[in-house]
Order: structure tokens, then C-alpha cells, then sequence
């Protein structure tokens, strides 16, 4: 059994003009929820042992509250910036085995959509929001479309 959290970046900063979308940074509530949230996930017990993220800003910064909570590294993956579904599946497929519980940290639709494929649950995602999934397999190799099953989604607003 594995465990995959999927999770959408904290809110960002529209504010900047003239900053691309790839370099947007997070907002001073991005900034707060995002150590809020990996607290919470240590609070809960989690045993995360691997962090992925887009190498968008916001979604980098957001990795980084997670990875400083969890005493980890991020592994950068540009592919999951604007990414679909099945490119999100397909990055989870190919975690190293020795994890056991991992985390994607990307961008909407597609967090929500993967979340969808791996699970059969539609869930609204909104910014901050991470998605636990459990799935039934040895090797993440094994993960396909609907080989898991939904546990629990966690938001911002969860613990106000």
C-alpha cells in the first residue's frame, strides 16, 4: 500500500505586473496557508518521504513549507507545470519504490483531474488544498487509472 498526496499550490500573487505566469510567486496568504497546511499533515500523523514539484514559483515555494516541515528536499519536475491527468499519473509512476508516502505539487485542472482518474472522486481543489490517496500497489510502476481509492481531502478552511 501507498500512499500519494496530491496537492494544488498556495494562492499566488496576480498583483505583479509583468511577471509571467511560470515566475508568479505566492500572496501573503499563500505565505501563511502553505506552512499551515504541512503542519497540519504532520499533526496528522503523515510520514511523507518524498516531495515532487512544479518548477513554477508559487508551486516551488509551496513545496517548500512541505519540505521544511517534513525535513525533505524537492525534486523539481517542470513536466508538472499546466499539467494533465496522465502526465500527473504518469510522474507519480515513476516515484522511486522506497517511498512510501509522496507528494505532487502542481497547478489546477489537473490536480483535481488526477485526483478523478486515480480515485473516481471529484473534488474541488481549491488553492492549498492536498489530496490524500491511497493506493493498492508494491511499486508505483503499478499505478493506473483507478487504482485508488480517496481518504481524505484537506483545505485552508479546514482548520478556521
Amino acid at each position: 500500500m501507498k500512499t500519494l498526496l496530491l496537492a494544488r499550490h498556495a494562492k499566488s500573487d496576480w498583483s505583479l505586473s509583468g511577471v509571467g505566469d511560470h515566475e508568479r510567486p505566492l500572496n501573503r496568504r499563500g505565505r501563511r496557508d502553505a506552512p499551515v497546511m504541512a503542519t497540519r499533515l504532520v499533526d496528522d500523523g503523515l510520514a511523507l518521504d518524498h516531495l515532487v514539484s512544479s518548477s513554477a514559483t508559487r508551486a516551488r515555494s509551496t513545496a517548500e513549507a512541505y519540505a521544511a516541515a517534513f525535513r525533505l528536499s524537492v525534486v523539481e519536475e517542470p513536466l508538472l507545470y499546466a499539467a494533465s491527468a496522465r502526465s500527473i499519473l504518469a510522474i507519480a509512476a515513476a516515484l522511486p519504490d522506497e517511498s512510501e508516502v509522496a507528494m505532487l505539487v502542481g497547478h489546477n485542472p489537473g490536480m483535481s483531474d488526477a485526483v478523478l482518474e486515480l480515485t473516481g472522486s471529484s473534488v474541488g481543489m481549491p488553492t492549498c488544498a492536498v489530496a490524500e490517496c491511497a493506493v493498492d500497489i508494491g511499486s508505483w510502476a503499478e499505478l493506473i487509472e483507478g487504482s485508488g481509492r480517496m481518504l481524505r481531502l484537506r483545505t485552508p478552511r479546514d482548520g478556521e
